[in-house]
């Protein structure tokens, strides 16, 4: 829920800015480390004619070659370790805003550490607050005493660390960098940017529609709130770029409520224009809001923000039958508790007191994948795919400017639940 976002992920939208000089939380799950073998010195026992046995390697010496050293057996060094590699989790453990979506993401990572590890790497959690500038200091530190670093979280610190000309090292943003899309700074070559997108999902959406080839117009549906402009903006791009016609339309909220003569203005256009889709850049409750207004004779779409609830939350949860046959786009830790990854990790733990929130949840699967695509450039891997929790990722790194791909899954309302659409990637 990239909506609530707003409210999680600023927690503002884990997006929105981090940092202050911190000390570091080293977990380090249980890592065998390399050694070197003593060399103890022959000790000779009994008579001066008896053999000479070495103390540590058990190696027989007559008296005849004890002078000779060419004689002398050598024992087999024992290979050495390589040293583990050191990856820094840079967090705002520390912000009042972001320090829920920071736990969730430290959660998941740690959890697909404790799945996976073996020993080659050793996890350093380094605590920040908010400020970028701050962050961009906390960087500098983990640099110098780790091997890669994952984070920052939020895009003001992902933009100060990409523009400060300081990553010289394998660098994992979580999430995107705050610049607009005709600015002309380009990412350093070794920073790689994997957090969730709503505006990667609005693309995709996008994609998915014009292959159903939906002819005519679009209609896209949004408020003011700024994920939301920018979902309907990078729809509108992506839509235009299959040669398509779209128009749009911004409507009034107040508190999660959309504007009654906003709403009934919005059907009567409907009905004089009839578009071919609405993409609705809203969140669920906004959606249903919007449905009930409108009917449902048009294909309605949206990105995962139409889906308010934990994967294990729908089961007893009621039914919302005004939002059946609305398509959207999720990840397969929201939709698909048979997918092979979802399956191997545990779940985020939460309190019996306490409610799932889908945001959260999304950011712990954001967890495990970053573990899982930092063990890959640990590995030196420069080109590879993980069938991941988040979705089907591609990545591109070390050869030239480093490249990810998330492919996230189709799903639809159905029977008033959020279902993923069989074989739809």
């Amino acid at each position: 829920m990239l909506c609530k976002l707003t409210k999680v992920l600023l927690l503002a939208s884990v997006l929105g800015g981090l940092c202050a000089p911190a000390q570091a939380n080293t977990t380090a799950a249980g890592i065998p480390r390399g050694f070197s073998p003593a060399t103890g010195a022959a000790e000779r026992i009994g008579p001066s004619n008896a053999p000479i046995r070495s103390a540590q390697n058990d190696i027989t010496v007559s008296p005849e070659t004890a002078g000779d050293p060419a004689s002398v057996p050598v024992a087999p060094s024992l290979p050495q370790q390589p040293a583990p590699v050191r990856i820094a989790l840079l967090l705002p453990l520390r912000s009042d805003a972001l320090g829920s979506a920071a736990d969730a993401v430290r959660a998941g990572f740690l959890a697909a550490n404790e799945r996976e590890k073996d020993g080659s790497l050793t996890i350093n959690v380094i605590e920040t607050g908010d400020a970028p500038q701050d962050i961009l200091s906390v960087y500098g530190a983990a640099l110098s005493g780790n091997d890669i670093v994952v984070g920052p979280l939020s895009r003001s610190g992902v933009t100060a660390i990409a523009q400060s000309g300081t990553v010289t090292k394998p660098t994992i943003a979580l999430t995107q960098a705050d610049i607009q899309e005709d600015a002309e700074i380009a990412l350093p070559q070794t920073m790689l940017v994997m957090g969730l997108s709503v505006e990667e999902e609005a693309r995709q959406v996008a994609d998915w529609a014009s292959a159903g080839k939906i002819g005519g117009k679009a209609l896209i549906i949004s408020t003011d709130a700024a994920w939301q402009r920018r979902a309907a903006k990078a729809f509108g791009t992506q839509w235009q770029h299959h040669g398509r016609e779209l128009e749009s339309v911004e409507l009034g909220a107040s508190s999660g409520y959309l504007s009654a003569s906003g709403l009934a203005q919005l059907k009567n256009r409907i009905q004089e224009e009839k578009p071919a889709l609405l993409f609705a850049a809203l969140d669920a409750e906004q959606a249903r809001q919007t449905r009930l207004v409108i009917g449902n004779d048009v294909a309605f779409y949206g990105t995962s923000q139409l889906n308010p609830l934990a994967l294990a939350d729908w089961v007893a949860a009621d039914r919302v039958p005004q939002m059946n046959g609305v398509r959207l786009v999720d990840m397969p830790w929201q939709l698909q508790a048979d997918h092979p990854a979802v399956m191997i990790y545990p779940p985020l733990f939460v309190n019996a007191d306490q409610k799932r929130s889908a945001d959260l949840e999304r950011l712990y699967a954001l967890g495990i994948d970053a573990y899982r695509v930092a063990k890959e450039i640990a590995l030196k891997r420069t080109h590879f795919e993980i069938d991941g929790v988040t979705g089907r990722l591609t990545v591109d790194f070390g050869k030239s400017m480093a490249r990810f791909g998330r492919l996230e899954v189709h799903a639809i309302y159905r029977s008033g639940a959020v279902v993923p659409l069989s074989g739809a990637r």
